[in-house]
């Protein structure tokens, strides 16, 4: 396995970033002034998400966990400080604001947690927890992550190679997608409940994967992050982390996992299927209709007037591991 890129320290995301509150935001913007100019004030806390400010964010306990850090994921990125990834993301189960999933996510019951295999498998399986941990050793590997909305960050996730999971229900020739299923639990995810708070998509979220694409080394499972397991905000207890592709392919709060011979319906490409392709993979000549991809932002990279931008890199500078999976393919049809 090839060392992944290095990230210079200049490009490590600050300590504040995470906790400018939707509300707050909101309020600063001026909730019912629609297409009235946006005061200083309103703008400065917009970028507040781009200062040194520490506001705060709900803490929840985590459990520490037991892992192993292979060489080659540990020594080439910098870490983007731990409260900012667990402060700002988005779950649109929990709201569409980046402060709203470590805001509301208590609500997630992860007890009993059972994740099912099934679907082109000569042995479908359904594990819970412990069979998880018993089963597959844990390794911790230090991955950059790319929003599809322009943003990064670089992130120490501990989980176990998809592959291994796979092999343990043995695909049948007929698999050539993997798809994955989020819970679904109105009552404890308020944005499955209303399409308001969630965004309008249609639930459960569903993602998919060509098998090659699950089956590479660096498709990982995790079950935690910077040591301990994950905070619900973040996918608990098991979700999809897959490094060249943008975010949104990272489906959280797995419980189904199913191989099939048709390519999967997922829920972004059919919401928005001209504008979340299947693909996703981290590509800067492929824009967003609605912006630019060609840079990132990194995000707590200075205070105001101060927000830097860098180069977006191909596969999220992980061609050198996966570009052979797209071989000849065209990749602004196939984004």
């Amino acid at each position: 396995m090839k060392n992944p890129p290095k990230i210079p320290t200049s490009q490590v995301t600050s300590e504040s970033v995470f906790f400018m509150k939707r509300r707050e935001l909101l309020k600063a913007l001026g909730a019912g002034a629609v297409g009235l100019a946006v005061s200083s004030q309103a703008h400065a806390g917009l970028f507040s998400w781009f200062s040194d400010e520490s506001p705060s964010v709900p803490v929840t306990p985590r459990k520490q966990l037991t892992f192993i850090q292979p060489e080659a994921y540990q020594s080439s990125l910098v870490l983007t400080p731990e409260d900012k990834v667990i402060g700002y993301n988005n779950f649109y189960e929990f709201g569409l604001g980046k402060a709203d999933p470590a805001e509301n996510a208590h609500t997630l019951i992860t007890d009993e947690w059972k994740v099912t295999i099934d679907g082109e498998v000569n042995r479908p399986l359904t594990l819970n927890l412990d069979d998880i941990n018993r089963k597959f050793p844990l390794e911790e590997r230090i991955y950059r992550m790319r929003c599809v909305e322009a943003w990064s960050m670089t992130i120490p996730w501990i989980g176990f190679p998809l592959a291994k999971l796979l092999a343990l229900v043995e695909p049948t020739s007929k698999a050539k997608y993997v798809a994955f299923e989020t819970q679904y639990a109105p009552e404890q995810m308020p944005g499955q409940k209303s399409r308001f708070i969630g965004g309008g998509l249609p639930y459960p979220y569903i993602e998919g994967l060509r098998l090659d694409e699950a089956m590479n080394p660096l498709t990982l499972l995790a079950t935690g992050v910077y040591g301990k397991t994950l905070p619900n905000q973040n996918g608990a207890p098991i979700r999809l982390v897959v490094p060249w592709k943008y975010g949104f392919k990272g489906i959280k709060s797995i419980v189904k996992i199913r191989l099939t011979e048709q390519m999967p319906e997922t829920t972004w490409n059919l919401s928005a299927p001209n504008e979340y392709g299947f693909y996703a993979n981290v590509n800067p000549n492929v824009n967003h209709p609605r912006w630019s991809q060609a840079t990132e932002r990194f995000i707590g990279s200075g205070g105001l007037g101060h927000v830097s931008r860098q180069p977006t890199l191909l596969f999220n500078g992980y061609g050198e591991q996966v570009a052979s999976l797209y071989k000849d393919m065209d990749l602004r049809r196939y984004f």
